[in-house]
């Protein structure tokens, strides 16, 4: 009996040391409790690269690609990347996702890297991003088309207007479809169709667990409700079907105008009246206005530049400009042209400052349905006095954007997690722009307060709102997913029933704790 006890001691004791010195150590379960010491950029490569398709790239910081795979539009406390996995198809995706789990490494999916987060810099792992999945196919009668989840505006508005559809997208021209997509979308198709996540019929979705599912209103549509308006927090979409429509119009007409500070009370007491309460029309598809330093202008006070996006010919929409043109503005520019070179005319486009990345950003927001226009003069004095207390913030942009919103009132606001259906068609946000500097950081950041102060107090009986793409991370829960107690209920439900352990907890989670 003892020889047999010390032979079984011995088994196991050979069993423990084999165990411990194999390499790679795998999970049985797939949700270890243990971080691998030894799991360094080399060890991914070489236990993950042969599990992923030929055409998969892995980068890491010694590649020569590195700081351009990592760039960011928001270079403000960005996250912390082990390295880069760029796949292939859609089916590494899973396989990424089970070995992360595996070895308890945090996962980021990324398609342009846009995020506005301030609460990025708690993530430390692999970021897995979308740029090699960019297929659209459109499916046979032109109702929908499918999109890989690596697709962006510019690219999906210019191949389908090629073959004479337009779809639901952002309107700047170099975001990713999903990310805005997940938390509604706004854009300019939105007054006629309704929000990108009101085009979603199916969904490929990669788990938090790495398993796979279809979602649409067949199958698991409790999650297809979550994902349309609260999706970053369920899962990775590697495809999505979109409903597509024929094009109306071969042109769209633009204006921009540029003013001087003294016409400020004026352009907002039209704007108001242009929207009048949400009754805007239809074809005004989209106006924003910004505060912005022109140095061939003025190089100490900002100008106010205004720049409309009609669908269709100047005619059409010149009665509703012509208020705008009597306020004297310093210049005009317009023209009719295609739609996929609105975003490029508008100040949008692919090679727009909006575009560029590796800048700080510090945003705050507000949603209105009118503009108080004693807090909009509040908020342009602040800009002036802060730009010459710091001369380096000059690229700081208040920017207040409008959209048609007949198409998104159409939906019911209980339709989808998307809370703000009915609460505002204005939706402004100060971005603090400058080239990474911690000095600068907490000077940004009392400015941005002091700016969302103003815009709430001009506001007072509306609670606030936050578009959930535009948040900052601070806000409070309910402001950013509705206020209704059954929303947060319904999402906190779905989220411990398909990411339990909050892996995607890194945007603006609903559990409130940021990574």
């Amino acid at each position: 009996m003892i020889s047999r006890v010390f032979t079984l001691l011995a088994i196991c004791f050979a069993l423990m040391v084999s165990i411990v010195n194999s390499k790679p150590i795998y999970c049985l379960n797939g949700n270890c409790l243990y971080t691998r010491s030894n799991l360094t950029t080399e060890t991914i490569i070489s236990e993950l690269g042969p599990q992923l398709s030929q055409r998969s790239v892995i980068i890491g910081p010694n590649d020569a690609s590195w700081a351009n795979v990592t760039s960011r539009y928001q270079a403000y406390n960005q996250p912390h990347i082990l390295l880069v996995i760029q796949p292939g198809r859609e089916e590494d995706i899973p396989t990424i996702v089970k070995y992360a789990n595996s070895n308890s490494v945090d996962f980021l999916t990324v398609n342009r890297g846009h995020s506005l987060s301030g609460s990025n810099g708690r993530f430390n792992g692999i970021q897995i991003s979308m740029q090699l999945l960019t297929d659209i196919t459109i499916n046979k009668g032109g109702k929908t088309a499918w999109f890989q989840g690596g697709t962006y505006d510019q690219q999906v508005i210019d191949e389908l207007f090629k073959h004479g559809y337009v779809a639901t997208t952002g309107s700047c021209a170099c975001v990713g479809m999903m990310g805005p997509g997940l938390g509604g979308g706004h854009g300019r198709y939105q007054g006629k169709y309704g929000l990108i996540s009101d085009n979603l019929v199916t969904l490929n979705v990669v788990l938090a667990d790495g398993s796979t599912v279809r979602v649409s209103e067949d199958s698991h549509p409790d999650l297809l409700w979550a994902m349309k308006g609260a999706g970053h927090n369920f899962g990775i979409v590697t495809s999505f079907e979109l409903k597509i429509h024929p094009k109306q119009v071969d042109t769209w007409y633009y204006r921009n105008y540029v003013y001087t500070q003294d016409k400020l009370e004026t352009i907002f007491q039209a704007i108001n009246k242009f929207h009048n309460n949400g009754t805007e029309p239809v074809d005004m598809a989209y106006e924003y206005g910004v505060y912005t330093m022109m140095p061939n202008i003025s190089t100490t006070e900002a100008v106010i530049f205004w720049s409309f996006a009609w669908s269709g010919s100047q005619s059409g929409a010149q009665k509703y400009l012509m208020p705008f043109d009597k306020i004297g503005p310093v210049s005009i520019e317009d023209g009719n042209v295609p739609y996929p070179e609105i975003p490029d005319r508008t100040g949008s486009g692919l090679n727009d400052v909006v575009c560029e990345p590796g800048f700080e950003h510090i945003v705050g927001q507000t949603e209105t349905f009118v503009w108080n226009i004693t807090a909009q003069r509040k908020i342009y004095d602040l800009y002036n006095e802060k730009v010459r207390a710091q001369p380096l913030l000059n690229s700081t942009v208040v920017t207040m954007e409008g959209y048609s919103t007949e198409g998104v009132k159409a939906g019911e606001s209980s339709s989808s997690a998307f809370p703000w259906r009915n609460s505002y068609n204005h939706l402004a946000f100060i971005s603090i722009s400058y080239a990474p500097n911690p000095a600068l950081d907490q000077f940004a950041l009392e400015w941005r307060n002091e700016t969302r102060a103003l815009w709430r107090e001009g506001d007072p009986g509306h609670l606030p709102t936050n578009y959930v793409n535009y948040a900052w991370g601070d806000e409070p829960l309910e402001s950013v997913y509705g206020y209704e107690p059954w929303r947060l209920e319904k999402l906190r439900s779905l989220k411990s029933r398909y990411d339990p352990s909050g892996r995607f907890n890194y945007y603006n989670p609903i559990t409130g704790v940021q990574g």
